[in-house]
């Protein structure tokens, strides 16, 4: 879907401020730096969340992925700058989607255990690293609740964590992938999404781009059979 004009520039800033600060200022001065009127940067901001181009809680932008403007547990540094990750999807595609950022830190702590953990992660291959990523949400079901989502794409020490962590829960298992594999679908998900104009991929694409760095089975809306591990 083509994003109107106004709401195409306050795309761009809000993912430029991200990107370049970790942060975002109040509504009020990001509408007087696209010199909007209080109801037209709202206007914008609906659109923008209608469209999943960020994700709104009230009237600020709790995501513009891959950033987020809260803790999602994991946090992204390079050299000059602090990221909060959206997941740890967004996290790894972080170094991958800002230019001069590689290499970053990228640190959480198991959710089954809270044993910290740290990677420094770059845009020329994955990091080393026995953990595993836990995603708990098919992908056509991301949306509307996208921060839920996130909130629950998360690295464990290992499979049997993930295990602990769904018995206490009571959640059922999602899709297991290797840090290797969780690097390839971060490295270029986000691609283009700095510049403008930007268009979400249509499911397709995305089905395609799954398939490209190995991913398979109805988890990833695609008909092969799933493994369990990626």
């Amino acid at each position: 879907m083509t994003l109107t004009s106004i709401a195409e520039r306050t795309r761009v800033e809000i993912y430029s401020r991200l990107a370049q600060d970790g942060a975002l200022p109040t509504n009020d001065v990001l509408a007087e730096r696209l010199d909007l009127t209080p109801s037209e940067f709202r206007d914008a901001l609906r659109e923008l969340a209608e469209t999943r181009n960020i994700v709104l809680s009230g009237e600020q932008v709790e995501m513009a992925h891959p950033f987020a403007t809260r803790s999602f547990r994991f946090s992204v540094m390079s050299a000059e700058t602090l990221w909060w990750g959206g997941c740890a999807w967004d996290a790894f595609a972080i170094p991958n989607l800002v230019p001069d950022a590689s290499p970053v830190l990228v640190a959480t702590t198991c959710p089954a255990c809270e044993t910290a953990h740290a990677w420094v992660v770059t845009n020329a291959g994955s990091p080393s690293g026995s953990q595993v990523a836990h995603f708990l949400t098919p992908m056509d079901q991301i949306w509307p609740d996208a921060a839920h989502a996130c909130e629950n794409q998360q690295i464990f020490c290992s499979a049997a964590c993930v295990e602990r962590w769904l018995r206490r829960t009571g959640n059922q298992l999602g899709y297991i992938m290797s840090l290797e594999t969780l690097w390839r679908l971060a490295s270029g998900w986000y691609d283009g999404r700095l510049s403008s104009p930007y268009h979400r991929r249509e499911p397709a694409a995305a089905s395609d781009y799954f398939r490209s760095v190995g991913l398979s089975g109805p988890f990833w809306g695609l008909p092969e059979d799933s493994p369990v591990i990626g």
